[in-house]
Order: structure tokens, then C-alpha cells, then sequence
């Protein structure tokens, strides 16, 4: 009785928390219980051993009840915490109540006489047929509270297993003393012994309290974050079974199919999704699909997601949907840009240059000319930006990163062959994403042209550590102004604070884009390293030109 007081009292501050409320029910029934039996041990004449007898009953049938609200509560399941649903389930428990108070007009609830032995304690020979209707729904609603509580315990919440595997003991002790009691196994005179059970059952409770701070943690929002989080998801999504019959759809896949939630759930998918048969089983819709009207649809991504069981076994799809208007709107703008920055700044360039071309070889004629090189050179840096996200799409194709680095190696060397270039690659050689090639081309032509050393050396090394390949490049030249790097950190610029091209922006955003990192850094006695670290997509062959 004290233990179990305990962990009322521990139970009915925490309120609050889900949970909190059957469970203090559900230890008041327990403590109710306890004590009509202590009570009707004790009476001295026979009616009040049967009053106190039939008051334990109001103990005996909350206790499942809350047992049952309790988990439904305490595992997030709280939208039948519902008055309707409490009431309809409390139904057969008031029943017993009033058939246990009035058991002198029916053998509802027992069939023999009762009476008293030597010692004084009553005897009940035979439950009646209600009788075992009420022990039959206690041990179903238990069972049912059970399954949710199971199931934290085999789930990747290994922070609720303590409470979870509590509770289960709290409610198996005095459950397994009653079955053992029912079917005649225990020699207790005829006393149920399962109050005394529920010491156990208190220790239990009071050790998830405060040892496994039930209550205090909860798994409630689980079950409610990933509902919400598929309600409220931006993009469409919708679940099918195995047999292509909807089972259920967020808000935003209702407004992009424009269709009635209660009309389509257990209608086949094939109704309402366009195109629906050339779905892959697991994998993204070729191109995308246009729904509604030719001057109002709006075209989506469409990707179908294979839903499997323990054993994977297909069971379902998850498909979802994304709005991909304003990327093909931003795609159509970069081609425009691209167009721009590929065809009209050159050719006017090439006007001013041809012009400057037929002046005198001064001063000014010269600074014009490399205004009109430098006009263009950001006109390529532009278009390399302009195609660097264009591929963001599907430029994570695999290539060689032995070859990539070549290829940039050849073409910017090319055009400075007094400057030193020493390479060391990893022993094997390994793919990366298609991409990254402006962005090695930058790094590697920003340390060879703007080397400004009496001798002047490039040093690049590649070693992969991990799921990871690292990519050195080092230079002896005058480093990168800080500045630059500043702004680099930021992340933006402002009409005071800018770079002074687009080179280093190109380097972040492509690695940004791999899913990498890039980093900065001096090197020793002059110069700069820079050191980019992307995914590896694929292990190649042994390396052709590592030392």
C-alpha cells in the first residue's frame, strides 16, 4: 500500500504528461482493491465481508480500463481518449459493479452460496457466467495495452525500453497470479492473491518513476510527429497497398489531385493519379507529370517509393509528388542568362577588342583590351556557373577522378607551361561526381595563372579516408586575399562586401552541390591549400598515374 501510494502521488504530479492520468487510475484501482480485500479479511460478520467483497469489483474493472487508456496515451495514440470511446468501454465494467451490489437477486455473477469457514474467510465456490465475461474482457483489454508497449520495446527507441519493459512486469505480476489463482494452482484457501501481486506491481511503477523517469520522457509524440509530418509535408504524398487501392493521402497530395479524401481512400489508384501505369515500382516517373489543363496544370516530380515488411515483402508504395513549375521557370531563365553570357557578351567583346585592335599600341588601348579579356573571362566563369546548376539534377554521374583531374591539369597547364606541376594520387583510383570538374578546373587554374613565384609550383595529392576521397591542391603563389575568403564564409555579398569574381563562389557551390566540403588554408613559407572533400560514388581500378 505504500509503495503503491508513492507512486501515485508520483503519478498525479505529473499530470500533465501523457498518460499521467489512467495511470493514477489505474494505481488508485489497485490500491482500492487492496484495501476492500484487507477490509473483508477482517470483517467479523458475513454481510460485510460480501459488501466489502462486492466494493473490490469497482478496484477489479478499472484497472484493465486504465491499463488500456494508459498505453493508448502514453504511445501517442491519444485521439481515443474520447469521452465516446471511454464510455463504450466502460460499459461492461459498470455492469459487473451493478451485478456485484445486487448478486442476492442473481447468479449472474456467482452461482454458490457463499459462507464462512473455521478461520472466518468467506468462500466463493463458482463464478457465474458474468463472471467470466468480465475476466475475459479484463485479460483482452490488457492484451491490447500490451501491444503498443511491446512495441516501443522492439523499436529503435532505446531510450523508452526501461520504461516499456516496467510496465510490461507491472502488469504481468499480478495478471499471471490471477490466471494461476482462477485455474486452481495456488493453495491460498480461497483468497485471490493478486492484490498482494500488486506490490510488485507498485515497486515496478515506482522504479519506471523515478529510475526510468516514466512520465518525465515520453514516446507520445512519435506516433504524432510522423503523422504530422506527413500531413503537413509540402509535396504530395500518397500511400497504396499492394493491390494499387489508396490508404491514405496527406492535405497536399487532396489539393494537387483536387479530390475528396472520403470518396478516394479504398479506391484503386488508378482513378485518380494520371498516368498511374507507368509508375515504376520503386524509382522516379521519366520526366514529369503535368495535372490539370494545359494553360493551369502545374508539372511535377513524381516518385514511387516500394513499402516493405520484415521479411521484404513489397506491401505497398508511398508516392509523392513535387511541384517542379518554378525550377523548370529557373531552368528556362538560366538558358536565357546562358545564351546572354555565351553569345552576346563575347561577340561584344570581340567588336571592342577588333576595335582597340586598329589603335595605337599605348597605354590606354592596352588597359582596354584587358578590360574587354576580363569582360569575357567573366562571361565563361558565368557560364560555368549557369551549367554547374543546370546539372544539379543529374550531374552526380560517376567519373574517374584520376581522368577529371588530368583533363583540368591539361587544359589550364597548357596555356603556363613555366609553371611546376607535381601530382601524387591515391593508389586507387576512385569515381566521383561528373559535376565537380569546374570546380577542380578553378581551383587548379586559380593556383596556376595567378602564381606570381619566381619559380612557381602546384602540388596536388588525393588520398581517400572512408566513404570520402580528399583532394589537395598547393601553390607557392601570393594566397588568396582574405577578403575573398570572407566573403566566402558569409555566403553572400553586398555592394560593399563582394569578391572579386566568380571562381571561388563556383568552387563552393559545386562542392556544396556533391554533398562535400571545401576548405582554405595557408601554406608554408607562401601560398594557398586548398582542400575539397566529396563522397566517393564508386570504387575504380588501381590508380594509372599514383606513384
Amino acid at each position: 500500500m505504500a509503495i503503491g501510494s508513492a507512486a501515485t502521488i508520483l503519478a498525479w504530479r505529473a499530470r500533465p504528461e501523457p498518460g499521467a492520468k489512467p495511470l493514477v487510475a489505474l494505481l488508485v484501482a489497485q490500491s482500492w482493491w487492496s484495501t476492500c480485500i484487507i477490509f473483508k479479511l477482517r470483517a467479523a460478520t458475513l454481510d460485510m465481508k460480501l459488501l466489502w467483497a462486492n466494493l473490490a469489483w469497482i478496484g477489479v474493472v478499472t484497472i484493465p480500463v486504465a491499463w488500456f487508456f494508459f498505453a493508448l496515451e502514453y504511445t501517442g495514440r491519444d485521439e481515443y481518449l474520447r469521452p465516446r470511446y471511454v464510455g463504450a468501454l466502460s460499459v461492461i465494467p459498470v455492469l459487473t459493479v451493478v451485478l456485484s451490489l445486487t448478486g442476492q437477486y442473481h447468479d449472474l455473477l456467482y452461482i454458490q452460496p457463499t459462507g464462512t469457514s473455521t478461520n472466518g474467510v468467506m468462500l466463493v465456490e463458482q463464478g457465474g457466467p458474468w463472471f467470466w465475461i468480465i475476466a475475459a474482457y479484463t485479460y483482452i483489454l490488457g492484451i491490447f495495452g500490451m501491444i503498443p508497449i511491446l512495441g516501443l520495446l522492439t523499436s529503435d527507441a532505446v531510450a523508452f525500453r526501461g520504461q516499456s519493459a516496467a510496465l510490461v512486469i507491472g502488469l504481468l505480476a499480478p495478471w499471471v497470479t490471477n490466471i494461476l489463482f482462477l485455474a486452481g494452482s495456488l493453495p491460498t484457501a480461497g483468497v485471490d492473491p493478486t492484490p498482494i501481486a500488486f506490490s510488485v506491481s507498485g515497486i515496478v511503477y515506482l522504479a519506471a518513476l523515478t529510475r526510468f523517469r516514466l512520465l518525465g520522457t515520453s514516446p507520445a509524440p512519435n506516433k504524432r510527429a510522423r503523422q504530422f509530418l506527413f500531413d503537413r509535408m509540402q509535396g504530395g504524398a500518397i500511400v497504396v497497398d499492394a493491390n494499387d487501392y489508396v490508404v491514405d493521402l496527406n492535405d497536399s497530395c487532396v489539393e494537387i489531385l483536387g479530390v475528396d479524401p472520403r470518396e478516394v481512400l479504398g479506391s484503386s489508384a488508378r482513378e485518380i493519379i494520371p498516368e498511374y501505369d507507368r509508375l515504376p515500382d520503386d524509382g522516379a516517373l521519366p520526366g514529369h507529370l503535368t495535372i490539370g489543363d494545359e494553360l493551369s496544370g502545374h508539372p511535377y516530380d513524381v516518385v514511387s517509393t516500394q513499402i516493405t515488411n520484415v521479411n521484404g515483402t513489397a506491401i505497398g508504395r508511398v508516392i509523392t509528388f513535387h511541384d517542379i513549375g518554378e525550377h523548370l521557370r529557373q531552368q528556362q531563365r538560366l538558358e536565357v542568362l546562358n545564351r546572354v553570357l555565351r553569345h552576346n557578351i563575347r561577340t561584344e567583346t570581340n567588336v571592342i577588342y577588333g576595335y582597340i585592335s586598329r589603335f595605337e599600341d599605348n597605354e590606354n588601348a592596352r588597359t582596354v583590351k584587358e578590360r574587354a579579356l576580363r569582360i569575357e573571362e567573366i562571361g565563361k566563369k558565368g557560364r560555368e556557373a549557369i551549367e554547374l546548376f543546370d546539372k544539379t539534377r543529374d550531374g552526380t554521374e560517376p567519373v574517374s577522378l584520376d581522368a577529371l583531374l588530368t583533363q583540368c591539369l591539361t587544359s589550364v597547364c597548357g596555356t603556363e607551361p613555366a609553371v611546376t606541376v607535381q601530382t601524387k594520387f591515391a593508389h586507387e583510383d576512385v569515381e566521383v561526381a561528373g559535376l565537380l570538374r569546374p570546380v577542380f578546373s578553378n581551383i587548379i587554374e586559380n593556383a596556376v595563372e595567378h602564381n606570381t613565384n619566381d619559380d612557381p609550383h602546384v602540388w596536388i595529392t588525393t588520398h581517400v579516408e572512408g566513404t570520402n576521397v580528399h583532394v589537395e591542391v598547393a601553390d607557392n603563389g601570393p594566397g588568396i586575399a582574405a577578403y575573398e575568403l570572407a566573403v566566402l564564409e558569409d555566403g553572400t555579398e553586398t555592394p560593399l562586401k563582394h569578391g572579386s569574381g566568380l571562381g571561388l563562389w563556383i568552387v563552393k557551390w559545386g562542392t556544396d552541390i556533391a554533398s562535400g566540403d571545401v576548405r582554405f588554408t595557408e601554406n608554408d613559407p607562401d601560398g594557398s591549400v586548398v582542400t575539397v572533400e566529396v563522397p566517393v560514388l564508386s570504387q575504380g581500378h588501381p590508380s594509372q598515374v599514383a606513384e
